[in-house]
């Protein structure tokens, strides 16, 4: 899989460093260690508050440098991608932010967190440090293991620790509502891939039905998932979570937190779709504040999420909620009802009465003879640089106002109200760009028409003006315009037949045109662009000699 790094040598401290100089990292610094020593701290710390550090591995961004700031960590030590960090590198980021009031490390629950924190621990309380550690096993995949992984539900160890070292807690006071909160996290992930390491080919444990299986209750660094399972639906996953979740809650009705986090690859669409179906299941009945969803603790690229709850009290409640720094960390929510407002209600623009024209009918009535005649032709010519429908396009445009024509009427001895409902009906029934636009021209002409005591002048040039700032075309981009503009310039001083053959001539020269700058052509090389006509102007043009041919 292709990456967007300079090596994987570098990929973590290059990625620190990005943190450090974009708007995330204002208030923070790193300690002059590299490559060793990876460790962020805050740059606006004050020692006589207790220090609230966690970290490990990289490759779960935003964690854990993401998190550090006023109001969540005070360091965050970080390894390379999925490796603990060194004794060192721990023990410099407790020195670098500790002072008489102490340190509370949070710890994730993987053996070597557990012991490269330990012992810096154990060296820097050699050294006189007051230093407390709290290890996260929120993890509940494996109900049995005596020593669950510590994952996602990590976050709301940092944001309550973090809350009361701010408000100059004391480090027992901290670490024993820490301590409280990972007895009170439940936790499970689900992934349709396990995550790719740079530099290192993909795991391949699944066989053919690959494609089809999810990993419930995978870790964070890709470990082996509980149990594979077939993934029907975003409901049908979510059910199987909540049954684990609820199966493993406490007794009785408990008012919950929920994280929906995102574990690398899950568009938003997607994770919108999870909030929902999480939000509205049986397990929704419970949660009282939600965060997310978004991408907090990833694993790289894996295509999964994972859902965490808390246990809440008024304690916790006012920790998850007060403002942070880090702008990694989602603010928190309660569950409001989805507010649903009515549809404003509006008139058309005008009724419009049917009159008739014998002329008129007659002119209308050709050009939708003719652009149905010649919708295969039009199709042929449109399938030679773009996606042969535009025959089509406006056959379906004629027959609808020739179906009006024909049964209710039309406003045929009212031009202006004419050249409205057929704006109208075409924005309606034509489709495509070609649809919108011609629906453009026709109100603005008819728009046009009644303020201006009829002067078709004006109302045509409108009309062309609407198409072109509207639609981003101008003359020579290879569109119906080429066809339209010359044929309503010869309008102005001649007949219809003068037009009709000013708009043959523009679509005759489309075709000398090697390079469209609007529609589907744009993206046609000049190859096949030229001696082919533009498809739109030559309707335009099949249109003007319809009409023409009428007043004959």
């Amino acid at each position: 899989m292709k990456r967007f790094l300079n090596s994987r040598d570098t990929i973590v401290t290059e990625a620190i460093d990005g943190l450090l100089l974009s708007s995330g990292g204002k208030n923070l610094a790193r300690l002059d260690g590299y490559p060793h020593i990876k460790v962020i701290v805050r740059k606006d710390w004050d020692k006589s508050k207790v220090a609230v550090i966690s970290g490990g591995g990289a490759g779960h961004e935003p964690a854990h440098a993401g998190f550090v700031g006023a109001g969540m960590l005070t360091a965050a030590i970080s390894g390379e991608i999925f490796a603990s960090p060194s004794v060192d590198a721990v023990l410099a980021g407790i020195m670098a932010v500790t002072g008489e009031p102490g340190c509370l490390l949070i710890v994730k629950n993987y053996t070597g967190d557990r012991l490269n924190f330990g012992l810096a621990a154990e060296k820097a309380k050699q050294l006189g440090y007051k230093v407390e550690m709290v290890i996260v096993s929120d993890d509940i995949a494996l109900p049995d293991s005596p020593k669950p992984r510590g994952i996602a539900g990590t976050l709301f160890v940092h944001k309550i620790a973090g809350h009361l070292a701010e408000t100059g807690a004391a480090l027992e006071t901290v670490k024993q509502a820490a301590q409280d909160a990972t007895g009170a996290m439940y936790s499970l992930g689900v992934s349709l891939s396990s995550c790719t390491i740079p530099g290192q080919k993909p795991e391949r444990r699944r066989g053919e039905k690959a494609h089809r299986e999810a990993e419930l209750g995978l870790g964070i660094h890709g470990e082996p998932g509980a149990a594979t399972i077939d993934p029907q639906s975003v409901s049908h996953v979510v059910d199987m979570m909540v049954d684990k979740l609820l199966q493993t809650l406490p007794a009785g009705k408990l008012k919950l937190g929920l994280l929906i986090n995102s574990l690398g690859s899950v568009p938003p669409i997607e994770m919108g779709v999870i909030a929902n179906e999480v939000v509205n299941s049986r397990l929704g009945e419970q949660v009282e504040l939600v965060f997310g969803p978004a991408p907090l603790m990833t694993s790289l690229d894996m295509n999964g999420f994972s859902l965490s709850l808390i246990e809440l009290n008024d304690n916790r409640i006012e920790a998850l909620l007060s403002p942070v720094a880090p702008i990694a960390w989602v603010p928190g929510f309660k569950i409001e009802p989805i507010t649903v407002l009515p549809v404003p209600q509006f008139k058309r623009a005008a009724e419009f009465q049917r009159s008739d024209n014998k002329l008129t009918a007659t002119v209308v009535r050709n050009i939708c003879d003719v652009l149905i005649e010649k919708e295969q032709e039009l199709n042929g010519l449109d399938a030679k640089v773009g996606d042969g429908d535009t025959g089509s396009t406006f056959a379906t445009a004629a027959r609808s106002v020739a179906e009006k024509l024909n049964g209710p009427g039309l406003p045929l001895a009212e031009p202006e109200q004419l050249c409205l409902a057929v704006g109208e009906l075409l924005g309606k029934t034509m489709g495509g760009s070609s649809g919108v636009l011609m629906s453009i021209f026709f109100t603005a002409v008819g728009t046009t028409l009644q303020s201006s005591s009829n002067n078709w002048n004006l109302a045509l040039e409108a009309g062309i003006h609407a198409m072109q700032y509207y639609g981003g075309a101008k003359k020579g981009d290879r569109t119906m315009l080429d066809a339209l503009i010359p044929a309503i310039s010869a309008l102005k001083t001649g007949t219809l037949k003068t037009a009709a053959d000013a708009a043959q001539e523009g679509a005759n020269a489309t075709a000398e045109m090697t390079k469209a700058h609007a529609g589907r052509s744009s993206y046609v090389n000049a190859a096949n662009l030229r001696g082919v006509k533009d498809p739109g102007a030559v309707a335009v043009a099949f249109a003007f000699h319809a009409a023409a041919k009428a007043m004959e």
